[in-house]
């Protein structure tokens, strides 16, 4: 366990480390860090899928990318994620120093049940949608999941412009590794998280695989030298 805290930035109460031993993953085989050939290899499979890879060396330099990549004014909305909580987004999008329109704010200020599900609908399609991944195959295909697709719902088409941020830890294989990810580290981990915030099971409802982006620019992975999330 010192070695996989000490190859992880900005750790958090509910960032994996916390919580490997109750969900009884396996970071030695779903969370290593990849050599420099193997992100290059990726990172060029990727970007042959139509989505631009910004590659940062760390959570910091992360944070800096997506704040370049949002303009001022824009509207924002973020999908939970502890990857994005470990890079400090969630403190930047509080500070606002850009006067983004935060979407999520909107949402969580709605006290009428059936208003607030109907902005978390139309919160898929905000002008800038963020999002954690799950998993990342050698092949170029990017893997999202999660319980009711509140966020897999921005990826394939609904947001105007998609960023997701990812440690390069997620990086696995195969597409067959990277739904088995899903299942055996990224799920386990979010289902304690889960229980500790919420009180409840979290599950799989939803799968998305990204395997080719037609819409030039619309999407973009912030890849982290660092191990983040689940």
């Amino acid at each position: 366990m010192t070695g996989v805290t000490q190859q992880m930035a900005n750790v958090t109460e509910y960032s994996a480390v916390n919580l490997m031993a109750d969900a009884g993953v396996d970071p030695r085989r779903w969370s290593r860090m990849p050599d420099d050939a193997t992100i290059k290899k990726t990172v060029a499979a990727i970007e042959a899928r139509g989505i631009r890879v910004v590659l940062a060396e760390t959570a910091e330099e992360a944070l800096r990318a997506v704040m370049d990549l949002i303009p001022e004014g824009a509207e924002v909305m973020n999908g939970s994620s502890t990857t994005l909580t470990e890079i400090g987004f969630d403190r930047v999008l509080r500070e606002n120093p850009k006067g983004w329109r935060d979407y999520h704010a909107v949402i969580t200020a709605e006290s009428d049940e059936k208003r607030r599900h109907a902005l978390r609908r139309k919160s898929v399609a905000a002008d800038y949608f963020l999002s954690g991944v799950q998993a990342i195959a050698e092949s170029g295909e990017v893997v999202g999941c999660d319980k009711t697709g509140s966020r897999m719902g921005a990826w394939p088409h609904a947001a105007a412009h998609l960023i997701l941020v990812s440690g390069a830890n997620k990086i696995v294989p195969t597409i067959d590794d990277a739904l088995q990810r899903c299942r055996e580290y990224a799920l386990p981990l979010e289902d304690q998280r889960a229980r500790r915030v919420y009180g409840t099971s979290s599950a799989i409802g939803k799968y998305v695989i990204l395997a080719e982006e037609v819409s030039e620019g619309r999407i973009t992975l912030v890849l982290v030298r660092e191990r983040l999330g689940y």
